[in-house]
């Protein structure tokens, strides 16, 4: 039975912090290990020239996720894991694309009507200020990293279904006009948690209010105790359904362990303490993880060997699917 082919992009702008862990790192790894899936994940790092024009940060970030992704226990030979840049024939295929995509439909993509908006907020202000190509045909290269390696199933976030819908829309538009060639791919919403941050709002690098992943023990105890939490004092009873502490918690716990907090806060627990415990917990999780990710970045040769590898398992896939595309709208040899 063949198997079942998700395509997974990570943006390289950022360092990665438990949201990101929790809501889809972990279970994108757990999904990898199953044996009818085919699982394809890549750095983004052309995506991150949209919003990111730091050339540093975009190469640490990249450093970053890649040896993120390899400590958790991402297994490189049995996925295909790549840097977009990497992969020629990613771009080359998102101007084909380009080509073959209705300005309307790129007008009506969230992010781009999203910034215009709050441009014409902004009385006397141009709509497209500060908005660059980039933004704007963003869904377009998002079509090309799917399409290129024919992604089946496409874990996202809810903001980014349009952008899979997207990818679609372009395929078939392509495939009526040239003949079959592209897979039409389906949007996955994952189950996966969506975290509070220190604010008490969604953990977000743009809010500033993230709990990095791989921080030292002793700088994720500093951070844990900079969660926001009320004025109760110990031995005063905590709700939990507004408590982000227990909402991390619960991320992190299995049955017993969120029981016991449960118990903990029912009867009063100092917030000290469940700070105390909380980073107990989550070290625990990860303190392996964080070996591990400290000898990647302490040895970025292996990295980026392990990456080059991953693209030229990639090239694989794209090369065979370009070369069709070439011959499907006539670049080709003169005499072919």
């Amino acid at each position: 039975m063949a198997k079942t082919r998700y395509l997974t992009g990570i943006t390289t702008t950022g360092t990665p912090h438990l949201g990101n862990y929790v809501g889809a790192i972990r279970p994108a790894i757990e999904a990898s290990k199953n044996p009818d899936i085919e699982s394809f994940y890549f750095l983004a790092d052309y995506h991150a020239i949209v919003k990111c024009h730091d050339p540093k940060a975009i190469q640490q970030s990249t450093r970053e996720i890649a040896a993120t992704w390899l400590a958790l226990g991402l297994d490189a030979d049995n996925s295909v894991f790549y840097r977009q840049s990497d992969v020629p024939e990613i771009p080359e295929l998102s101007w084909v694309l380009t080509c073959m995509t209705a300005k309307g439909l790129m007008n009506r993509a969230h992010a781009y009507k999203g910034a215009v908006q709050e441009n014409v907020a902004v009385e006397g202000s141009d709509p497209d200020k500060g908005i660059s190509m980039g933004l704007f045909s963003y869904p377009i290269l998002m079509s090309a990293d799917i399409l290129i390696f024919g992604g089946q199933k496409i874990p996202v976030g809810k903001d980014q279904i349009q952008h899979v819908e997207m990818a679609r829309d372009i395929a078939k538009r392509f495939n009526h006009h040239f003949g079959e060639t592209f897979v039409l791919p389906e949007a996955v919403v994952g189950d996966g948690a969506v975290l509070k941050g220190l604010d008490g709002r969604k953990m977000s690098k743009s809010y500033g209010n993230t709990i990095p992943l791989f921080d030292t023990s002793k700088k994720l105890q500093k951070s844990i105790n900079k969660i926001k939490t009320n004025l109760l004092e110990p031995g005063d009873p905590k709700d939990i359904d507004d408590s982000t502490l227990f909402e991390i918690w619960q991320a992190f716990a299995n049955e017993e362990q969120t029981q016991y907090m449960q118990e903990q806060f029912a009867s009063g627990i100092a917030w000290g303490q469940a700070k105390k415990e909380l980073h107990a917990l989550i070290d625990n999780e990860i303190s392996e993880a964080r070996e591990r990710y400290m000898h990647y970045m302490d040895n970025l040769d292996d990295l980026e060997a392990t990456l080059l590898q991953g693209a030229e398992k990639a090239r694989s896939y794209s090369k065979p699917l370009l070369a069709k595309v070439r011959e499907q709208i006539g670049i080709k040899p003169l005499n072919a």
